[in-house]
């Protein structure tokens, strides 16, 4: 695992904000961490301690709902920050996070983070700027929830996924999600879900094999997605 300073992912987050010698700091106190697809990073009411940063992978942050159904609220990539809202608030987590990949993370204690935070006005502005964000992001979800169809975020969330995440030379989906998983995502029952993926597939929209998806005419997917 690399030291900060040296670390590209720094570029992508609050962590910018940090000197050379804040970096090496930080460096000497984070504990890098392997953790395997499906692996609890935190949970929903624990009290995180500190900020993860992502080097490599993709995780889920979830909200179970009273009859326990899995909600997917967002997912966190590569140079994006895990447990910032936590740490500032001194409150448990209000999400779960789950890899679904395997990821490379570093932890760093919220006892050695908030020295940074307290000494270096432009990183905590981009923390809390980083934070306001995810708020952002949650009114937009919450809004998406309410105005959009099934069918209209299901289009978009495949789009979001080629063009965020990525696609693999055979034009797949780079993140392969179960079909539970994408039904999370849209707020909708996986056989809807599922319904909805075929019926994408007859218009030639998408081309489905197994888990894996690929996206054949973008620009009409686009166009069920911005009804």
């Amino acid at each position: 695992m690399s030291k900060c300073e040296q670390c590209i992912v720094r570029e992508f987050s609050a962590l910018k904000a940090l000197n050379k010698d804040e970096l090496i700091r930080m460096s000497e106190c984070k504990t890098a961490k392997t953790i395997k697809k499906g692996a609890v990073i935190f949970e929903e009411g624990q009290h995180v301690n500190g900020v993860f940063c992502i080097k490599d992978g993709v995780c889920k942050m979830t909200k179970l709902s009273p009859n326990g159904k899995e909600q997917i609220v967002k997912l966190v990539k590569k140079g994006e920050l895990l447990g910032q809202r936590s740490m500032i608030s001194d409150e448990p987590a209000n999400l779960s996070a789950v890899a679904l990949e395997d990821m490379q993370v570093c932890f760093v204690p919220k006892s050695d983070l908030i020295g940074f935070f307290n000494q270096n006005n432009k990183f905590s502005m981009n923390m809390m700027k980083s934070i306001c964000g995810d708020l952002k992001d949650a009114d937009d979800l919450m809004v998406d929830m309410a105005l959009k169809t099934v069918k209209e975020r299901l289009a978009h969330t495949l789009i979001y996924l080629a063009d965020t995440l990525g696609t693999n030379p055979d034009q797949t989906l780079k993140l392969q999600l179960s079909r539970e998983e994408l039904a999370s995502m849209i707020g909708t029952a996986t056989e809807s879900c599922i319904r909805l993926l075929s019926e994408f597939k007859k218009l030639g929209y998408i081309e489905l094999s197994g888990k894996n998806i690929s996206i054949s005419n973008k620009k009409a997917l686009q166009a069920v997605a911005n009804h």
